[in-house]
């Protein structure tokens, strides 16, 4: 068991399954915590706004707005709030844009209790919380280039989401149902992500995120 004091965790997820198994984690792994939900960013923020928490765990796909943007909005709302990230989306894809943004560790949902468990703990103590293949994932982006990073480096946060939602085989028709956007926005934001990384088909899109790990 973790502490003798009570800590308050806010669980921001639009799965029950998932904030039941990280609310049964944390029940297990601390003396004394009180867990709150909520399964849209809204009333993440609204909660936050209605009373003091110690952490705030994000997801980051959310039927009402990006995680990304959530936790640039907590961290204004709430700047002393330590903020960390629970996704399902791999490393690669969003964790330096989620520490960034304000988040102190990123960990995905295949992440093993234990480590949630010990990245909780750490970040309590207002520290963050690095994984050993994010920091070997880092570590190698920033050796093969050092200074100007480019390719989906050059992406919004918006335009990397569906990036990714393209690659894992999405219609534009889907991807505006899921982010709430217009399919207009959809395919311009397709044709600026082509444009930046230099493509021209939706298959070379869908290879270039295999080929840089962003979808498996």
């Amino acid at each position: 068991m973790i502490g003798t004091e009570l800590v308050k965790i806010l669980v921001i997820d639009d799965h029950e399954v998932v904030r039941r198994g990280v609310k049964q984690i944390l029940e297990e792994n601390f003396l004394y915590v009180e867990v709150g939900e909520a399964d849209t960013s809204q009333k993440g923020i609204a909660a936050v706004q209605q009373e003091p928490w110690d952490l705030a765990i994000v997801d980051i796909s959310l039927p009402d707005q990006s995680g990304l943007e959530l936790l640039c909005e907590l961290h204004r709302t709430a700047p002393r709030l330590p903020l960390m990230v629970l996704s399902l989306h791999l490393e690669e894809q969003y964790a330096v844009r989620a520490f960034r943004a304000g988040a102190m560790a990123y960990l995905t949902k295949q992440t093993a209790p234990e480590e949630l468990a010990r990245a909780v703990k750490q970040v309590l103590t207002g520290r963050m919380y690095v994984t050993a293949s994010l920091g070997e994932h880092m570590a190698g982006s920033l050796s093969k280039n050092p200074t100007r990073p480019g390719g989906h480096h050059t992406l919004s946060d918006r335009e990397l989401e569906v990036l990714v939602l393209l690659a894992q085989g999405r219609s534009v028709k889907n991807i505006a149902q899921s982010l709430t956007l217009s399919i207009k926005t959809v395919s311009t934001y397709r044709a600026r992500i082509l444009d930046k990384l230099q493509l021209r088909t939706t298959a070379e899109l869908i290879r270039y995120a295999l080929d840089h790990h962003l979808v498996e």
